[in-house]
């Protein structure tokens, strides 16, 4: 199983990119060097989803931040920690919502 990252762009440089991780400060040692030949025109400060090393797609900085905190909960998780996370996961404290095409059948 592979697992998406969320690394926001410091620099481009042709088809590859230094970044940094989702949480990571601006410390020079944490950055990575990423393939962005599969996406589009890169600007500092975009956020990527990366696997292996490769940006599979760009994402929004809310989407990065909810990627970045499953990871975190995950983390917890892993390492035995199996505390309260629900902050992590505050985007889900809702009543699911059906896709509006499913919707409109509904009201028929």
């Amino acid at each position: 199983m592979c697992i998406g990252i969320p690394m926001q762009v410091v620099s481009v440089d042709g088809n590859r990119a230094m970044c940094l991780r989702y949480g990571e400060t601006d410390d020079f040692s944490k950055e990575q060097l990423v393939d962005v030949s599969l996406v589009e025109s890169l600007q500092p400060g975009q956020w990527l989803l990366v696997f292996l090393n490769a940006a599979r797609e760009i994402i929004s900085p809310e989407r990065a931040d909810q990627v970045g905190k499953a990871l975190s909960a995950l983390m917890m998780v892993d390492s035995g920690d199996s505390s309260a996370f629900d902050h992590l996961f505050e985007d889900l404290n809702r009543e699911p919502q059906l896709p509006a095409h499913l919707q409109a059948l509904l009201k028929k």
